[in-house]
Parts: structure tokens; C-alpha cells; sequence
């Protein structure tokens, strides 16, 4: 083939290129515009979605007026930050005291946003606990724009819930729902007022329930939602296609510090019974039955023989407590309290608290393997417990503790010249969060033995205020020795 033919060639094909490609974008531009233009939308389907649409706006408009935005103001204290040139001898010779003036507590006001629900005509308002923390002021802001002062009638950390109440007439409320009967995938509300935008809306499903070892609370039984919250929706309602109240919104999953479809909510009938108790008795009593109770695993379940890993297995039995005296024993596993089974160490936990001190509870067990059922009779939770569970304040504040089971030994490896208390807990923030790390083994405190937690206890209480702690720990196979300093 000459040169000449085979450009000739190429020409042609090229042509004929452009003449298919043309005629197709024609055809495809005649067929799109065709479809745009014949395209209908069925009178069904418009039907459904306007009622779909109706019938969320019906929703939003009735529980709406019941969500109230709620600021607050408190009183930040801070150290001058030229302490350390004032505290210098050098500098004092020669400029002596008169500058320690600018070395004085300074005062701040900071100003908090969340939101609450109204949940009784006589004024009182669920919200978060951490929206109105040592708070100094309460501003509560109505839907109509009414705005009142609010008073504190109690708070419960543990739970993150606190109850305000305020003066004023004619208040809209929202219906309670019941939130044990949440199923995921259920369509819901969340509405609240983030970063002060005062009664959004957004809408989504339940993505869980039963949400535990969040690092929110102590106690945790969390909704999870898809719904988007955000800072400010805090103490906000999540209320049901029904209008009724299901969760108090409470915090995010986020990486960003924004919504990234992660949120989580107090479930309504936890929130109802703290409610109910900070109203009537100024603060939470919770029931006791005195077990340690754990996760059994599959190598649990292989050691203790059992069938499948349903139920929570006993730890430890507390002395003279409720357990004890019902005949619960060490190695127990439970299946059911009051006919509810628990696979879940927290949701047991949490269905214990919930019951009124008094109340007689039917726990089925599995003991040897075999089943049976026992009676056991709920108590309050005795204040040495209250006060020791974990300390509140010191360099060991927040850091729980227990006494070491061979269930535990097994389970860690642990030699047998070991012997002290495992950290089970260290709550998130503290100081000891920087030295100490659970399943650590103390050894010793400031050189004293410990043995188990009445040691712990009572080495703590002998602790001046501000002083650091010598720790003398079992960690991944090794014992060392460690300083906490005073904070």
C-alpha cells in the first residue's frame, strides 16, 4: 500500500467516525430530552410521599414547642501566669511586691449553650447534666421566646441527667414514650438547638440500643441514631413518629468535633426514674444486689462448661449482701432477672439500679450446669460502697478497683505470688489516666500492702489532701515501680 492510499484510508475512516459519533450523541440527546419530557411521576407515589411529609411536619410541630433552649453562665478562676517570676527571689529584692498585682486570680465568665425538654406542667425540664454543670446562672429560653430563670432541682453525673425548673403558666409538654420497646430501624426525630440555632429539626432511625462502654456515663444503656446532633442539641428530645419522648439527646461519636452520623441518646425510661428521684428524694437511689458480674467469653464459657455464652457470670459474691443472701455463689452465671434475660455485664448492671430497694427479684441461674432459680431482695447501694467505688477526689481520683478472683487470675496469667487489686475502670480526664492503665495490678501504695479493696480504702483515706502516691505495680509480666505526682 503506497503512502498516498493509506492517508487516504485514514481520512475516510476519520470521517466516518465523526458521522457515527454525531448520529449517536443526536439519538442520545433526542431520547434524554424525550425521557425529561415524558418522564411522570405516579399520583401514588406523590400521594405517599406528601402523607410521609405531613404526617413528620405534624410530628415536629407538636413536640416542637415542648424543647427550650438553655444557656448558661459560671465563673472560671485562673492564676496570673507570671507566678513563677513573682515567687523568685531575684526578681522580689529588686522589684519587691507591688507587682504581684498582675499575679492575682483572674475571673472569666464562660457561657454555656444546650437544650432541655419540658416534662411537666409545673415547670420542670430534663437535660443534661453537663450543660448545666456548676453553673452560675441558668437562662431557659421558651419557644414563644419567653425566657426564665432556671433552678437546679437535682443533677446525677452517673447518668449525665439533670432536672431545672422554672416559674411560668401555660407550658407545653411532651408525652413520655417507652423506650424499652424501641426497635432499630425505627424512624425518629432528634430536636434541640445546636450552635444556638433555636428549635431544628432533623429526622433519621434508630441505629441501636444498648449502647454501653461508650466513656459518656457510669451508667449507660444508649440509643444510637443516625439523626444528625450536634453541640447544642445536648438535653434535646428524640421523640417517636408518635410524638413521644424516647431519649435526651446527650452526645456524638466524632472525629472532627461535628455530626458524623453517630449520636447517642439517654433512653426515656432511664431518664423518667432519675427524673422521679432527684424530684422526690434529691438524689438517685439505686438498687444492690453486691455481685461482680463479667462478660463470658468463649474460653469462660469452655472452663465453666457451658452450652453457648448467654448470661453474665459472677465474679465475685460481696459479703452480707443481697446475693449472699439470696445464696448466689462465685462461678454463677445468671441468665434472667425477673424473667429478662442479660447477655450484657452493663445492662444488667443497669436493670439492678433501676429497681426500688425493697423489691423481691427472681434470678435464674446456671450453676454447675445445671438451672435453677434463686429470691433475692434488693437493697440500696451502703454508703461505704458510695463513697469508696471509685475516689472522687486525690491522686487516684476516678480510678475503680477490685479484688482479684481466680477467674481473673486465669484469665491474666497471673503468678501466684501476686496479689493485690486489678483496676478495672479509670474514668476518662483524670489525672491517673497518664500512669495507670487497667487490668494494672497494685501491688502497693506509698509502700503499704495491699491485699484487696478495704486496703485500697483504707490506705486512700489515710492520704493527706495533695499528696502524690508511690505505686508499686504487675504489668505485662513485670513489676515496676511508679511516681504519681500531687496534681
Amino acid at each position: 500500500m503506497t503512502v498516498r492510499k493509506a492517508i487516504t484510508l485514514a481520512v475516510v475512516f476519520t470521517i466516518v467516525g465523526l458521522i457515527v459519533g454525531l448520529t449517536i450523541s443526536s439519538n442520545f440527546n433526542i431520547q434524554s430530552k424525550a425521557y425529561t419530557e415524558d418522564a411522570i411521576i405516579s399520583k401514588e407515589a406523590i400521594d405517599i410521599l406528601t402523607k410521609s411529609n405531613q404526617a413528620l411536619s405534624e410530628v415536629a410541630m407538636a413536640v416542637k414547642p415542648a424543647v427550650v433552649n438553655i444557656s448558661s453562665q459560671r465563673t472560671i478562676k485562673s492564676q496570673g501566669n507570671m507566678g513563677q517570676f513573682f515567687n523568685d527571689p531575684f526578681f522580689r529584692r529588686f522589684f519587691g511586691d507591688e507587682f504581684r498585682f498582675f499575679d492575682r486570680p483572674r475571673e472569666r465568665r464562660q457561657q454555656g449553650l444546650g437544650s432541655g425538654v419540658i416534662v411537666d406542667k409545673d415547670g420542670y425540664i430534663l437535660t443534661n447534666y453537663h450543660v448545666i454543670k456548676d453553673a452560675d446562672e441558668i437562662l431557659v429560653k421558651l419557644s414563644d421566646k419567653r425566657e426564665h430563670k432556671g433552678k437546679v432541682i437535682g443533677s446525677d453525673p452517673k447518668t449525665d441527667i439533670a432536672v431545672i425548673k422554672i416559674q411560668a403558666d401555660k407550658l407545653p409538654t411532651i408525652k413520655w414514650g417507652n423506650s424499652d420497646n424501641l426497635k432499630v430501624g425505627e424512624m425518629i426525630l432528634a430536636i434541640g438547638n445546636p450552635f444556638g440555632l433555636t428549635q431544628t429539626v432533623t429526622s433519621g432511625i434508630i441505629s441501636a440500643t444498648g449502647r454501653a462502654n461508650v466513656g459518656i456515663a457510669d451508667y449507660e444503656d444508649f440509643i444510637q441514631t443516625d439523626a444528625a446532633i450536634n453541640p447544642g442539641n445536648s438535653g434535646g428530645a428524640l421523640v417517636n413518629v408518635r410524638g413521644e419522648l424516647i431519649g435526651i439527646n446527650t452526645a456524638i461519636f466524632s472525629t472532627s468535633g461535628g455530626y458524623q452520623g453517630i449520636g447517642f441518646a439517654i433512653p426515656s425510661n432511664m431518664a423518667k426514674v432519675v427524673m422521679e428521684n432527684l424530684i422526690k428524694k434529691g438524689k438517685v437511689v439505686r438498687g444492690w444486689l453486691g455481685v461482680s458480674i463479667q462478660q463470658i467469653t468463649p474460653d469462660l464459657a469452655k472452663q465453666f462448661e457451658l452450652k453457648d455464652e448467654k448470661g453474665v457470670l459472677i465474679g465475685d459474691v460481696v459479703e452480707d449482701s443481697p446475693a449472699e443472701k439470696a445464696g448466689l455463689k462465685r462461678g454463677d452465671v445468671i441468665l434472667e432477672l425477673d424473667g429478662k434475660s442479660y447477655n450484657e455485664p452493663s445492662t444488667l448492671r443497669n436493670a439492678v439500679a433501676a429497681i426500688p430497694p425493697g423489691k423481691e427479684v427472681t434470678i435464674k441461674i446456671i450453676r454447675n450446669g445445671k438451672t435453677m432459680t434463686v429470691k433475692a431482695i434488693v437493697s440500696e447501694v451502703p454508703e461505704d460502697l458510695k463513697k469508696f467505688t471509685a475516689p472522687t477526689e486525690g491522686v487516684l481520683k476516678g480510678v475503680k478497683v477490685q479484688d482479684i478472683t481466680p477467674e481473673i487470675r486465669r484469665a491474666l496469667s497471673l503468678p501466684k505470688r501476686i496479689t493485690g487489686v486489678i483496676v478495672v475502670e479509670i474514668a476518662e480526664g483524670v489525672f491517673a489516666e497518664q500512669f495507670l492503665n487497667e487490668n494494672d495490678i497494685i501491688i502497693e501504695i506509698n509502700k503499704k500492702k495491699i491485699n484487696n479493696t478495704k486496703d485500697y480504702v483504707n490506705v486512700l483515706s489515710q492520704m493527706k489532701k495533695g499528696q502524690g502516691a508511690l505505686i508499686y505495680l504487675y504489668r505485662n509480666g513485670s513489676t515496676i515501680y511508679m511516681t504519681i505526682p500531687s496534681n
